[in-house]
């Protein structure tokens, strides 16, 4: 059980700093289709702020300690923060596209770890992640189609 609270620590710190990325851009977009993204990335980093507080619960519910400072958030991330500048549409999704499969990739071996320790109840809570973030990228990836 240790193994899989510790990939979901490191899940935590991905989507904390993610969830700071996701407001960065949202501050500092540009372009034509600004109110557009503006409102997009407002809801990706609402549904991420809910992710992190489930996550957090579910580590103390399985009897883990949930990490909780931004210096252990960046100790354990391997989502890079954003720049402080202004930034356009599409470097923006390529970025959260790279992201979203970082955040696909921790979930995927949260739930085959989780699945050989027949802990069930984290496994079954990685497939709802698998299939939102799934989704989200088969929605960028088709947007950045031209």
């Amino acid at each position: 059980m240790e193994n899989i609270v510790k990939d979901l620590n490191t899940f935590l710190s991905n989507l904390n700093v993610f969830y700071c990325k996701l407001q960065n851009y949202h501050w500092n977009i540009i372009g034509k289709d600004f109110f557009v993204i503006h409102s997009k990335l407002e809801e990706y980093y609402d549904e991420i702020n809910e992710q992190i507080d489930e996550i957090a619960e579910h580590i103390l519910m399985i009897n883990g300690e949930p990490l909780g400072t931004m210096k252990d958030y960046l100790e354990n991330t391997s989502i890079q923060e954003a720049k402080n500048e202004k930034v356009k549409d599409n470097v923006v999704f390529e970025a959260i596209i790279k992201d979203y499969e970082v955040l696909l990739q921790n979930v995927t071996d949260i739930k085959k770890k989780a699945d050989e320790q027949t802990n069930y109840l984290t496994s079954s809570l990685m497939d709802d992640y698998i299939s939102d973030y799934s989704k989200i990228l088969w929605m960028l990836k088709q947007m950045m189609q031209s």
